[in-house]
């Protein structure tokens, strides 16, 4: 409710309605002066922004402490006392891939490796390795340069040299283990099989894909893995938002039986599911800062707590939404982790691949 003074008229300047009241009961609208103060606006704004933040956090309190409940309330239409689901989407998964994306780098891979110093027998073990690979790649300049490093003793060969290593060997987005330097030395040699062993249109598409990218990165294949990782990230919010639909429809079939709850409110309770998992991983992101910051050893217990508790609260919310037994509810729960475990590595899967055919 505004502080704006209300109007003598009863004519609502929205749609034209008789108003009864502060509100038109048709559109909405507040009876209100249309012309405002500078400091009506001001104070409507913080009343906003106050407002949305005691619901914010009420709402939150509930969605935490008590699993399944505020999906309940939903679905009995209580609603107004709460913030709206989507409305709390938006604004926690908003707030969750601002600081995911702040945090993590795709390109900083090689920078973040630690820089832990090989011993003797360690050395000996990856020069023995390079060697073998060397015999079977005689004109890689880039194993020689390891080789070069890892026999100069006086300089330190650490894990962040290896890596380089692997990632200047050779491409590092794979697809197939199938080695071609053109299209048409690989057409070529797929005429020369019989038609029952040549590959499927699939795996053309992606013996093709490795050739192009091995190309266009040959001299750089440390950014080809970089852009491929830098485009999967920047679609996960897509991924996840893909990946609602199909998760309230794994619990449509899994609850196939209560014809009570209709696809929306397995939707609703989903988009509860997804807010808190967002919190959760939140609170992660910054014990694990804090972690390397202070170099305390027992967050990481409380970290592996985190995730078990992400466990066990999808398990007891759908037994306080849901209103079946615990044993029942078990069942339930081990098939719609299975089946949304397999979902999620399909979308992984399918992101991923458009990404690498984007880079």
């Amino acid at each position: 409710m505004s502080h704006i003074p209300q109007r003598k008229e009863k004519d609502c300047l929205n749609c034209g309605a008789t108003v009864q009241g502060k509100y038109c009961h048709v559109c909405g609208q507040e009876n209100a002066e249309p012309k405002e103060t500078f400091w009506h606006m001001v104070t409507h704004f913080f009343y906003d922004i106050t407002h949305f933040d005691s619901s914010f956090f009420h709402t939150i309190h509930y969605l935490i402490l008590k699993p399944g409940f505020l999906s309940g309330e939903y679905m009995l239409g209580r609603r107004a006392s709460y913030l709206h689901p989507i409305r709390m989407y938006v604004f926690t998964s908003a707030i969750f891939f601002l600081i995911f994306f702040s945090l993590f780098n795709p390109g900083d891979t090689v920078e973040s490796v630690p820089k832990k110093q090989f011993n003797a027998k360690e050395r000996a073990d990856y020069y023995v390795t390079l060697q073998e690979q060397l015999k079977k790649d005689t004109a890689n300049k880039n194993l020689l340069e390891a080789i070069a490093k890892i026999k100069d003793t006086v300089r330190p060969f650490t894990a962040k040299d290896v890596l380089e290593t692997e990632i200047k060997k050779g491409v590092t987005v794979k697809f197939t283990d199938k080695e071609y330097k053109s299209f048409e030395e690989y057409d070529s040699a797929e005429k020369k099989l019989p038609p029952s062993k040549r590959d499927g249109w699939l795996m053309r598409r992606f013996v093709k894909l490795d050739i192009s990218i091995s190309n266009k990165y040959r001299e750089n294949p440390q950014e080809a893995a970089t852009k491929l990782l830098e485009g999967f990230f920047h679609r996960l919010p897509y991924m996840l938002f893909v990946s609602l639909p199909l998760f309230a429809l794994i619990l449509k079939l899994v609850y196939i039986r209560r014809k009570k709850f209709y696809f929306a409110d397995h939707g609703v309770f989903t988009i509860h599911l997804y807010v808190f998992s967002f919190i959760v991983l939140l609170l992660g992101f910054g014990l694990d800062k804090l972690q390397d910051y202070t170099g305390w050893v027992f967050l990481e217990a409380i970290k592996i707590f985190l995730i078990i508790g992400m466990i066990c609260y999808l398990y007891i919310a759908m037994h306080g939404f849901y209103k079946q037994g615990w044993g029942k509810t078990f069942l339930k729960f081990l098939i719609v982790a299975l089946l949304s475990l397999v979902m999620m590595l399909v979308l992984f899967a399918i992101f991923l691949l458009f990404s690498a055919f984007t880079i």
